[in-house]
């Protein structure tokens, strides 16, 4: 399972937060997220939540697609 820095990926509100409470908040949660940007998140696809953004099948095929190319 790959780590990940909560500080590098997480606005400051939510890096010491739960992992069940980080999947269930606001996209916004993510640094670098805007309110806005998720609406528009919400509007297209459906996406609520830092899990529900994970669960997008969308970003899934993209890494998948990706993912050949970085580890060359």
């Amino acid at each position: 399972m790959a780590s990940i820095d909560l500080d590098e990926v997480l606005d400051k509100a939510w890096a010491d937060k739960s992992l069940p409470e980080i999947l269930a908040a606001p996209v916004a949660a993510l640094k670098g997220v805007s309110d806005g940007d998720g609406e528009l998140l919400r509007e297209a696809f459906g996406v609520e939540t830092v899990a529900d953004l994970a669960e997008l099948k969308y970003a899934r095929w993209a890494q998948a697609l990706a993912a050949p190319a970085t580890a060359e």
